[in-house]
C-alpha cells in the first residue's frame, strides 16, 4: 500500500507517509524504451542503403523520443509526498508537490475531523482533514480501496 505508519501506533508522535504508486521504475522505463526502439528499428533495417531511410528516420526517432518524454513527464508528475504527524496535541500535514512547492496544514488534534466524500469529491471516496477553519485533502492520488483503508486508519489514529 502506498502509505505507511513509520512509527508504532502506541508511540507519539505517530507519522504517516503517503506516496503515489509508481508501477514503472526507472530501470523498467529504460528497458521499455530500448525494446520499443529495437522493435521500431527492425522494419527500418530493410531500408538501409535506400534514400527512403532518411525520410523515415526522423519520424522513427521522433516516436521514440516522444514516448521517452511522456514517460519522463509522468514520472516527474508522480513525485508527490505527503507526511502526516500526529503528536499528543497537534496534527500536522506536509505535502511536497512535484515542482518542489511545500504546502502545510496543522490543527489541534482534538478538533481534527476526517471526512470521506463517497461521490461528492473530485475522486470517489475523497478523504479530507478538517480543522482550524480549513479542509485539506489527503491521499487523493491513492486508489479507491486505498482511500477507504486510509479513512479507517485515520479515524482510528485520531481517536487515540
Amino acid at each position: 500500500m502506498p502509505y505507511k505508519w513509520t512509527s508504532p501506533p502506541q508511540d507519539t508522535p505517530q507519522t504517516m507517509v503517503l506516496w503515489p504508486h509508481n508501477s514503472l521504475p526507472a530501470r523498467g522505463m529504460a528497458s521499455f524504451v530500448l525494446a520499443t526502439f529495437t522493435m521500431i528499428t527492425i522494419p527500418v533495417l530493410g531500408l538501409l542503403g535506400s534514400p527512403i531511410l532518411w525520410g523515415m528516420l526522423p519520424f522513427t526517432l521522433a516516436a521514440v523520443w516522444g514516448m521517452y518524454w511522456a514517460l519522463q513527464r509522468n514520472h516527474k508528475s508522480r513525485q508527490i509526498n505527503e507526511e502526516l504527524v500526529l503528536d499528543d496535541t497537534m496534527a500536522h500535514l506536509r505535502r511536497t508537490n512535484p515542482n518542489g512547492d511545500v504546502q502545510e496544514w496543522d490543527c489541534d488534534r482534538y478538533w481534527t475531523q476526517v471526512t470521506k466524500y463517497d461521490s461528492e469529491g473530485p475522486v470517489p471516496h475523497y478523504v479530507t482533514l478538517r480543522g482550524k477553519g480549513r479542509e485539506v485533502e489527503i491521499g487523493a492520488f491513492l486508489s479507491e480501496e486505498e482511500r477507504i483503508a486510509l479513512f479507517d486508519d485515520l479515524q482510528r489514529a485520531l481517536r487515540r
